[in-house]
């Protein structure tokens, strides 16, 4: 091999070694930034005013204000800011786990379901954080992943398993067991099409939910390895002639 060819080898190598490593710190990186400076500010400015006062510091002295601000607002003691986010974001989920909390978020939904503007916008977005962010919804939603010949017989599509079919459906077919099926599109899973098909055209699959998300949204380059093939086919290069 040449020497340009090995370097471009070494090269894609080490790309792919440290790109994943890159892209996780840079999107933890970007959350963090993105919470201090849209909430985490905002507490240690409330940190800043209540100790203020609590030391009995005028507020209004521009030059005492700023030797805290330096401290809690740009210095290290932002860090206390964002762990307050953290926890209270956490107190916030343990509430709505009880009944109380529940019900106080009922009212709350209801009164924005009741909103012209919002009820046309927050439900789609509930929908989509909750299958994100919820295990319990992701399970109510997709049961198991399935191989199902689609769009046309001797293509195979992956799908989610959502349900059991139409009644009306299911009634005209008794001796048959129908599911509903989700076929995800690529690169965006949550979306694509609905069909209902004999259970026995299906093929189940050995995947978890989020094996077969990550599968469809690289473009089925992510693999889980119970499932990989041992190597791609080689091109027909004599059909080709």
């Amino acid at each position: 091999m040449p020497i340009t060819g090995r370097l471009k080898s070494y090269f894609f190598r080490g790309l792919a070694v440290l790109l994943p490593a890159i892209v996780t710190i840079w999107i933890l990186a970007w959350g963090y930034t993105f919470i201090q400076e849209n909430v985490s500010v905002y507490i240690n400015r409330g940190l800043v005013r209540l100790t203020m006062v609590v030391k009995g510091l005028n507020w209004h002295d521009e030059s005492v204000r700023k030797v805290w601000s330096d401290f809690w607002i740009r210095g290290w003691g932002s860090v206390i800011g964002f762990l307050i986010a953290l926890v209270g974001v956490c107190v916030l989920g343990a509430l709505l786990a009880s009944v109380v909390g529940r019900a106080v978020w009922r009212l709350i939904e209801g009164f924005i379901m009741n909103t012209p503007l919002l009820k046309r916008v927050y439900p789609y977005v509930k929908q989509v954080t909750d299958f994100l962010l919820t295990q319990d919804q992701q399970k109510k939603l997709f049961s198991r992943v399935v191989a199902v010949e689609y769009p046309r017989k001797g293509i195979w599509s992956i799908g989610f398993v959502t349900g059991s079919g139409l009644k009306k459906v299911v009634d005209n077919n008794v001796e048959k067991e129908f599911l509903t099926i989700l076929i995800p599109n690529s690169p965006a899973p949550v979306t694509g099409y609905v069909i209902m098909i004999p259970k026995e055209q299906t093929i189940a699959l050995d995947m978890t939910v989020e094996e077969a998300f990550r599968f469809a949204i690289s473009a089925g380059v992510i693999t889980p390895g119970s499932q990989q093939v041992a190597a791609l086919p080689e091109p027909d290069l004599e059909n080709k002639q």
